[in-house]
């Protein structure tokens, strides 16, 4: 139980905070690793830290291939993704490479010594910062259309019971008109994605030259979905959203309006000269993964008796690749990628275009 009382109103996302991120929390308590309740991309295979890897090769070409490489790991968990990215690079990058972790959990017993662990990203970072899954557990509220047609904050009790809060107001009614307008029809909801702006807009700042990638389930205006998305996973399996500290509470993510907020970081401090260029670019998890060359094609069958061992190596490569480009799955994950710096960066975007495959 987190440390509010069971009977306690509170907003969704002040609960979902201390459900999460508190003493007692899902990611700081005792309950040990989040990862044995859900199964994200890094974990499915290591042909995504190899992506990822290549990404952060292509990074380093266009910046020039500085003296020092920097790749953070957002909301990095046990570390499995920078480590295996560390791993995956050529030697000649993997001596100019600095890892950082990003996350609230204690670091881990027997991480790489490269590997700097924070709890915030650094500063002045040259290279790759990459947030895979992280969005999604940044808490928010959640709005709800009464039966006079009012969009009203939803309060939640410990044990998931809900009532209707006070009207939407403020910064949090105009966030809404503009990125995700409830019709007046009782019941709708709606997930208010301030806190996600503002934290991709802050990871976004720390970067002087590079590539921001953000890689969730994610909706644009034109899709969003009419009764939000927020719910929870245990032991592997969707469960009810409680905010009792049990479970995984996530929500998708409405990266259109991250993307604009951190155009606007200009990924710099405050009032320096906007440095962000125009173009960020979503793309689904499938294409990008497959212009970093993970694809699930079955090898030749020939090669299976000339080279057996070989063969049984690529088809279970084949499957992994399957799974984590499949429709239906984490193939349908959005990636978000974000330029700042000097003009040629703007090139591994239209590099990533070029080599979709439909």
């Amino acid at each position: 139980m987190n440390a509010g009382t069971a009977g306690e109103w509170r907003s969704w996302r002040a609960a979902a905070q201390e459900a999460l991120y508190g003493p007692e929390g899902f990611y700081r308590g005792p309950g040990g690793r989040p990862a044995a309740h859900f199964r994200t991309s890094v974990h499915a295979s290591s042909l995504f830290a190899r992506a990822v890897a290549r990404l952060l090769c292509r990074v380093d070409a266009v910046l020039g291939r500085p003296a020092t490489l920097d790749f953070v790991d957002m909301a990095a968990g046990r570390g499995e993704l920078v480590s295996g990215v560390l791993g995956a690079l050529p030697a000649e990058v993997a001596a100019r490479a600095r890892g950082y972790a990003v996350e609230v959990a204690a670091r881990p017993e027997g991480l790489d010594d490269r590997i700097e662990w924070l709890t915030e990203p650094p500063r002045g970072v040259t290279g790759l910062l990459f947030a895979n899954e992280w969005l999604d557990n940044v808490p928010v509220e959640i709005a709800e259309v009464d039966p006079a047609g009012v969009a009203r904050r939803v309060l939640v009790r410990d044990d998931g019971t809900e009532r209707l809060g006070e009207p939407v107001g403020g910064a949090e009614a105009e966030w809404l008109a503009r990125w995700w307008p409830l019709p007046a029809e009782p019941g709708l909801r709606a997930e208010i994605g301030l806190p996600r702006d503002a934290a991709w807009a802050a990871a976004v700042a720390t970067l002087d030259r590079g590539l921001a990638v953000a890689v969730d389930y994610a909706h644009t205006r034109d899709a969003r979905p009419p009764f939000g998305t927020l719910t929870a996973y245990r032991g592997g399996r969707e469960t009810s959203a409680v905010p009792d500290g049990s479970c995984d509470l996530t929500a998708h993510v409405a990266l259109d309006a991250c993307a604009r907020a951190g155009a606007a970081a200009g990924g710099g401090p405050a009032g320096a000269p906007a440095r962000m260029l125009p173009g960020a670019r979503l793309l689904p998890q499938r294409d990008a993964l497959r212009a970093l060359g993970v694809s699930g094609a079955r090898p030749p069958l020939a090669l299976a008796s000339a080279r057996p061992a070989e063969y049984v190596r690529a088809l279970a490569s084949a499957g992994e690749a399957a799974e984590l480009t499949a429709p239906g799955g984490l193939g349908d994950f959005t990636w978000l990628l974000q330029p700042v710096g000097p003009r040629d960066v703007a090139g591994l975007l239209v590099d990533v275009a070029d080599h979709e495959e439909h």
